[in-house]
């Protein structure tokens, strides 16, 4: 085989075997991942992988997930990467053990190893046991080495665990509340609870607090007070007690150098024309003169996590090695920006993902963990369970970035786009702490805050950050990218689900809807007229099927239907969306259809669920979703300021997985969110006869194009 195989990125930096399989006493099987379970139903997936490859039932694989101790740094678990990556890279890794095992008792066996075959781990030989398994020969491999990506994996017809619909290993402990299955359930023995007086914004200092009407106010006279310059944490023995010192100090504290912050820098449209970096991608500036010239703007305001439950750490300090245990997405890089905060040596800080609410994307998860360690490291010996509250997690999370996308589209004589320009305005959409490009929250309160923080945005070749999926996929003969990357926003941004995709595809989908019409023809024909990829039509044209949309209607009289499509990142996996409304005065979801292409899907049923979940939250923001800013940061901190979408608003949703399991595994987690938004933004126009051109699709703008 060629000596140059091109491994996973995750095998690249994890070159050890060992770092990723391990062969317990029990007759089990730990592998390893990198990645963690945020709801996503990966810790399930990826045991599907190892056993099917490794030749085992389910029940002897165990998957360890997100520990710096034991596992592989594979980053953060974002960008719909983990069975692309993780995944890929457990196939080649169990795969050359299960070769190196063989070989290993064919030795012991005097035979070839293609004489041998395994069932449940163990050797048969011409239809006989052995006598040898895998724990009777592992101990004589040295995993230590690095893996070569030679041995061959199985066929895809050989599975028989992946494309199946495993139960998720995950749920029942969930379902049931079973003790410690939540970081936030976790209550060591001794340990002692905290909460925090946050700093309103960035640069605030604390001119005075009464600490002794904060013990009165908490009902603990024991209550410890832990102060770093302007970062202060209240730790009691009781929850109740550290809750009530904080919510006490909130209200009574007095800070200098407040911003004040006046509302309209809450809207996309408010980025334009702030001082941002520019970066142009794609063909030069076209000639498009003598061309019918079309343009619209496109909006999103900033978005929250808006997680059920608020973000929390738990940390013990015992004098030399820091362990925390957290709900983010990372916990490699959690260690390594922790320990750079405290100035601990990294090789003395461990972390261990424990099940969160769910994010996402970066919320609060990450800058909770810190809080826990910097209380802890006042406090040796003693664990920390720190909680943000429900307000905290409101106004002090990264939030997704508000953004504001021009869409200039050169048409020929037959209405078809032969340029097109996307000119987006945007904050980052990754500033996860680490690199100059963003921090932990905590550090900007303490003796010495980090420096002005480098403003970056994920490069094309990992899918883009705010220039995601602003590449048409459409035929024409030349596109291009107008990025402008804001430097200076009221609020800290960073990653949540689809990054800039949701809003680009909401602005490109919704053009095509208004090209379509400009020239007379059918949103799906005109589309499909414009596809040369047979998987994207494929996702469409089942879509439709699924929709009825052959009997849709003229629409403007209240009822809609709207179509629309995307590759995830131009690279991962196809979906279409089609949904039904009914609009009056509010938008009311009536159905959402959706047939998606993954190429090989590991369990179609987590599959399915990721999918429904994506059109579900996209539902929410393209219909409620609205981070509100006044004075010094973010003014809505609780559900009624930021409503989302009820359960009693959610609609019939249908998703099919279609496409080959021959074809390679495609990252499916993000793709539906950008469809579904675009959709139902086509559905309104189709159902009201004009257009909304920014999101949320609310009762105000719902009323104001009635009224227009």
């Amino acid at each position: 085989m060629n000596d140059t195989v091109k491994l996973p990125a995750s095998l690249t930096g994890n070159p050890r075997l060992d770092r990723w399989v391990k062969f317990e006493d029990d007759r089990t099987v730990r592998v390893a991942s990198g990645k963690v379970e945020i709801g996503q139903g990966i810790v399930t997936a990826l045991a599907q992988i190892a056993a099917d490859e490794l030749d085992l039932p389910l029940n002897r694989v165990t998957l360890l997930s997100g520990s710096t101790e034991h596992g592989p740094d594979e980053q953060y678990t974002s960008s719909s990467l983990s069975i692309m990556v993780s995944g890929a890279s457990i196939r080649l890794v169990c795969a050359e053990v299960r070769a190196l095992l063989t070989e290993q008792a064919a030795l012991r066996l005097n035979c070839s190893p293609e004489d041998l075959i395994v069932s449940d781990g163990a050797f048969v030989r011409d239809g006989a046991p052995t006598g040898l398994d895998y724990w009777d020969v592992a101990p004589a491999l040295d995993l230590s080495r690095a893996p070569t990506g030679r041995a061959k994996p199985k066929a895809a017809s050989a599975y028989r665990l992946v494309g199946q619909d495993v139960p998720r290993a995950d749920l029942p402990g969930k379902v049931c509340g079973a003790p410690d299955t939540y970081l936030h359930d976790m209550r060591p023995a001794g340990a002692v609870h905290a909460r925090t007086l946050r700093q309103p914004n960035p640069g605030a200092v604390l001119t005075d607090l009464d600490e002794a009407s904060v013990r009165r106010a908490s009902g603990d006279p024991a209550l410890r007070i832990v102060r770093r310059a302007n970062f202060v944490a209240f730790v009691s023995q009781s929850e109740r007690a550290a809750e009530a010192a904080a919510v006490h100090a909130e209200s009574n504290a007095t800070w200098s150098g407040l911003r004040d912050l006046r509302g309209p820098e809450q809207e996309g449209g408010w980025l334009v024309g702030r001082p941002a970096e520019l970066r142009e991608i794609g063909a030069p500036t076209a000639n498009t003169s003598g061309a019918t010239m079309i343009e619209a703007t496109y909006t999103r305001p900033y978005i929250a996590h808006a997680s059920m439950g608020p973000s929390a750490g738990v940390a013990l300090y015992d004098g030399e090695t820091m362990t925390i245990w957290s709900h983010g997405q990372g916990m490699h890089p959690l260690r390594k920006n922790i320990a750079e905060v405290l100035g601990l040596d990294p090789a003395k800080v461990v972390c261990h993902h424990r099940h969160g609410p769910g994010c996402y994307g970066h919320n609060g998860a990450d800058d909770a963990a810190l809080d826990a360690g910097i209380v802890a490291l006042a406090l040796p010996g003693e664990t920390v369970r720190l909680q943000w509250r429900r307000e905290e997690e409101f106004a002090y999370e990264p939030v997704s970035p508000a953004m504001s996308v021009t869409v200039k589209v050169a048409l020929d004589a037959a209405g078809n786009p032969t340029d097109w320009t996307q000119e987006i305005w945007s904050a980052s959409h990754v500033q996860r702490p680490g690199s100059g490009s963003g921090y932990l929250l905590a550090s900007e309160a303490l003796e010495n805050p980090p420096g002005p923080v480098k403003v970056t945005d994920p490069p094309e070749e990992r899918g883009g950050g705010g220039t995601r999926n602003a590449v048409p996929l459409y035929r024409m003969a030349a596109h291009r990218i107008r990025h402008h990357l804001v430097t200076q926003g009221p609020v800290r941004t960073s990653a949540l689900r689809g990054l800039g995709a949701p809003t680009n595809v909401f602005a490109m989908e919704c053009m095509m809807d208004e090209l379509a019409a400009r020239a007379g023809k059918d949103p799906l024909a005109y589309r499909l007229a414009l596809l040369d990829d047979a998987r994207a039509r494929a996702v469409l044209e089942r879509t439709a099927a699924m929709s009825g949309w052959a009997k849709r209607g003229k629409g403007g009289e209240g009822k809609g239907l709207g179509i629309a499509f995307a590759r995830y990142k131009n690279m991962a996996a196809y979906s279409a969306v089609a949904v039904a409304v009914t609009v009056d005065e509010e938008v009311r979801l009536d159905h959402v259809w959706s047939a998606s292409d993954a190429g090989l899907v590991i369990n179609p049923d987590g599959a399915r669920n990721q999918l429904e979940g994506g059109i579900v939250q996209a539902a929410s923001f393209a219909l409620k979703e609205q981070v509100r800013l006044e004075g010094s940061g973010i003014a809505s901190r609780d559900w009624d300021a930021y409503p989302i979408l009820r359960f009693s608003e959610i609609p019939p949703v249908d998703v099919e997985v279609i496409g080959s399991a021959d074809d390679p595994a495609l990252g499916m987690g993000e793709c539906t969110v950008g469809p579904t938004c675009a959709a139902i933004g086509n559905a309104v126009a189709h159902a009201l006869g004009r257009r909304i051109y920014d999101m949320p699709l609310n009762r105000e703008r719902i009323m104001a194009a009635l009224l227009a």
